[in-house]
């Protein structure tokens, strides 16, 4: 071969390689980009870019759906979609907490202040984090952000296991007064949580269901046509109603009046939040629970 043959093969092989190389980054960047859709459409389920789970108190499906106590709540049914067979896990609410943020109840049979970052177990925000992505939860009546104090007010760290949690920064509990006006601001997936008298454990029904209302119903319409998504649940009943509590889901997605039969609890629920977040791991009892289906759009 002819010096000048070879450099001219030597220059196709590069330009090659190089595109080649061009190539791989592209689909590379590609799958950074739409990676997490791609896992959350593989479960059948929608990618949004933001979810807010919202959780209540101690009541059963029939004090709340379809309640005139509950005009807000009764709204998101109508215009989103009811889990009719949904339930609680255990008494009293502590566990119930754990099992829906990690999978497990993490040895809680009780109410009492968990110390902090005692537990490394996986959880929702751990693996949000290892992921890449965003997590926080908005805590009415915490006195400052971060703060591992037990009870404040109206405020009882039980409600909030997070803090249980060597895994998940405390700096990710924040108060209520910060979320955010801007909602295309919030964490890929948050939790607020009410305080004792907001969240219906002391206080009526009715006056759960407007805090939700004053607080939220400006982000679940935006929600609606912003690729995001609120959830509204329960930790437990009344224990008079076999645990089946109240779960609905609104916004984008969401097929508006529809409803599923299909027995779910806190741990499907916790499987899907994951899949909606496009996460790969599942936490304790998740990986074993199937996804809420026959509500999306």
């Amino acid at each position: 071969m002819t010096p000048v043959k070879a450099r001219k093969r030597t220059r196709r092989s590069l330009t090659a390689l190089a595109g080649a190389a061009a190539l791989a980054a592209a689909s590379l960047g590609l799958w950074a980009a739409t990676g997490a859709a791609a896992t959350a459409q593989t479960a059948g389920l929608p990618a949004p870019d933001h979810v807010v789970v919202v959780m209540l108190e101690n009541h059963a499906y029939s004090q709340v759906v379809g309640s005139s106590g509950a005009p807000y709540l009764n709204s998101l049914k109508a215009g989103g979609a009811d889990l009719t067979q949904s339930f609680g896990l255990t008494h009293p609410s502590e566990p119930n907490y754990y099992m829906l943020f990690s999978g497990s109840n993490q040895g809680r049979t009780d109410d009492s202040c968990v110390p902090v970052g005692s537990m490394s177990a996986p959880n929702l925000a751990s693996e949000l984090i290892a992921a890449g992505q965003t997590w926080a939860s908005y805590n009415e009546g915490l006195p400052t952000q971060g703060s591992t104090t037990c009870s404040s007010g109206k405020y009882a760290q039980k409600h909030n296991p997070w803090f249980g949690f060597s895994n998940v920064p405390t700096d990710t509990a924040r108060t209520m007064a910060q979320f955010p006006s801007d909602y295309s601001t919030l964490p890929k997936v948050s939790f607020v949580i009410p305080d004792l008298c907001n969240d219906m454990h002391d206080c009526s029904v009715g006056t759960g269901d407007t805090w939700v209302k004053n607080k939220l119903s400006g982000y679940a319409e935006w929600a609606k046509t912003h690729n995001s998504m609120l959830v509204v649940t329960f930790d437990e009943d009344n224990r008079l109603s076999g645990n089946r509590i109240p779960t609905l889901f609104y916004g984008a997605h969401v097929t508006p009046g529809s409803s599923s039969g299909t027995t779910y609890n806190h741990y499907n629920i916790l499987r899907t939040l994951e899949d909606l977040a496009g996460l790969s791991s599942h936490a304790g009892n998740a990986a074993a629970a199937s996804d809420v289906t026959g509500i999306w759009n």
